[in-house]
């Protein structure tokens, strides 16, 4: 019995003096962001069409969709940046919610298709959205400006979240009169990219087309990193 006292009060010690241990260091977060200016956009544009029958309306929404593909490969898209999206045939009811009771009938057909594009030079991105809305284009579901590679932005983000971090746990031990020790963990929480909120202009359209502005784009990275306090 003596044997197990003694070996749980060491135990009791050991834990006691980890969390002692614990509780002498500093935990900050920190973050760093890096603009610059987009050198790719993503656009998704669709073709939706109504008929009577069908196979008529995936028919017409078909070719429309093979004239928008064509043209945009004529235009320099290469085949890896073109993806469909999203492809659907859905019923149009017509006397949904009568009063007098008559039962609901399909009365035609919407078909629709949606492709994803990798805009890769952006001085032609005005004049490929004018050229797939006159070929037929009549969905169009957003554009997105960012960059092809991401690292270096993502590199230069990091850096300044780890002196960010660095610079509150230093602020934090001057204030409290101790001594800032080494590293003890460091995790990255997560990197984000983002339109910037003000947009410089950018001239795509000078030669026609539809009018864009690409601003920049943000990245940033968050940090948490976790300090001994010195003795």
């Amino acid at each position: 019995m003596k044997t197990f006292a003694f070996l749980a009060a060491v135990l009791a010690a050991t834990v006691a003096v980890a969390a002692h241990a614990e509780e002498r260091r500093i935990q900050v977060y920190g973050t760093g962001t890096a603009e610059a200016a987009p050198d790719m956009a993503t656009i998704t544009v669709g073709v939706t069409n109504q008929d009577a029958q069908a196979s008529a309306a995936m028919q017409a929404t078909s070719d429309a969709v093979a004239t928008v593909l064509s043209r945009l490969s004529e235009m320099g898209i290469e085949s890896r940046d073109l993806q469909t999206r999203d492809l659907s045939l859905s019923p149009v009811w017509s006397g949904r919610g009568n009063a007098d009771g008559e039962a609901p009938r399909i009365t035609g057909f919407v078909a629709s298709n949606r492709v994803f594009v990798r805009v890769r030079n952006l001085d032609d991105l005005g004049q490929i959205m004018d050229a797939v809305i006159q070929d037929g284009a009549n969905d169009f579901g957003g554009l997105t400006f960012t960059v092809q590679d991401p690292k270096p932005l993502e590199a230069k983000a990091r850096a300044q979240a780890v002196a960010d971090a660095t610079a509150k746990a230093e602020q934090l031990a001057q204030a409290a009169g101790v001594t800032l020790g080494s590293v003890v963990s460091i995790n990255e929480q997560g990197v984000g990219i983002r339109p910037m909120p003000q947009m410089r202009e950018m001239a795509m359209a000078d030669s026609g087309g539809v009018p864009v502005a690409g601003g920049e784009v943000s990245v940033s990275v968050t940090v948490s990193m976790e300090f001994d306090i010195s003795e």
